[in-house]
């Protein structure tokens, strides 16, 4: 086993299932000690048992980051746990699809609180930890909607073009503390969530495996790809690393739509 992240304590929020688990996941058996952070508390629990069981160190920690008293507790138990923190993993989304005219004052308003004002408050709090440990690493997780937003994700596109420009910000005001910030874009991510909202829309197994076929490098995006390149933005491998988007998407945004 590599243990690339050997002796550093994460937090992972919105970690109960799909990106978020894979990335607890990945960061635990690389070493390190991993506060799984969610509102799904059963879940939540079950994955920091499991990874107990296999010899892994974690801990379950409540926390909605739409609280920013959450978000402080959730740093305070994560250094009363394992005592310091050097990686903040700010996962935890909310993205409904529709249109400006029927996004809602309400709907705009949850999604810029969990996809942006959340890993503001968990930054803000995460800041000082990491600077009494000598440095970290925060990993925002992004969106090709924060650059190219499609027309269904109105607020979501936003929130992500915002936490790209926080991540770009943070990155230059914390150099000086060795605290890296950095982007990432994942592609179109097969989860439990996606599943669920492409049967919603029609969308049956079978089809969406044809449409896999169809995509760059022939098949959809599983969590564990992203939570390999959160491994490698967590790790000594990356200390020079900040402000960058890692574009994870099979070339989504940066390359033009394959042909036949």
């Amino acid at each position: 086993m590599n243990r690339r992240v050997e002796g550093k304590t994460a937090i992972v929020t919105g970690a109960a299932q799909g990106i978020g688990k894979a990335i607890a996941i990945a960061l635990a058996e690389g070493g390190a000690n991993v506060v799984i952070s969610d509102i799904q508390v059963a879940l939540g629990e079950a994955l920091a048992e499991h990874l107990q069981r296999s010899g892994c160190k974690a801990q379950f920690v409540r926390a909605d980051v739409e609280s920013e008293e959450d978000c402080c507790n959730l740093v305070n138990q994560s250094v009363e746990y394992f005592s310091k923190l050097d990686v903040l993993v700010n996962n935890a989304g909310y993205f409904p699809r529709v249109c400006l005219e029927d996004t809602t004052t309400e709907m705009w308003e949850k999604v810029l609180r969990i996809n942006l004002r959340g890993p503001f408050y968990c930054a803000k709090h995460a800041v000082p930890a990491m600077r009494r440990a000598g440095g970290g690493s925060i990993v925002n997780i992004g969106s090709i909607n924060g650059i190219q937003a499609l027309p269904t994700l109105v607020a979501y596109g936003a929130a992500k073009g915002g936490l790209l420009a926080l991540t770009r910000t943070l990155a230059n005001a914390y150099a000086k503390d060795r605290i890296r910030v950095n982007y990432i874009i994942p592609g179109w991510v097969l989860t439990e969530g996606e599943i669920a909202i492409q049967r919603g829309q029609g969308v049956s197994l079978e089809q969406l495996e044809q449409i896999g076929h169809t995509l760059r490098f022939g098949r959809f995006q599983t969590p564990e790809d992203t939570a390999h390149a959160v491994l490698y933005l967590a790790s000594d491998e990356s200390t020079q690393m900040t402000g960058a988007i890692l574009h994870l998407d099979a070339g989504a945004s940066t390359l033009p739509a394959p042909r036949g």
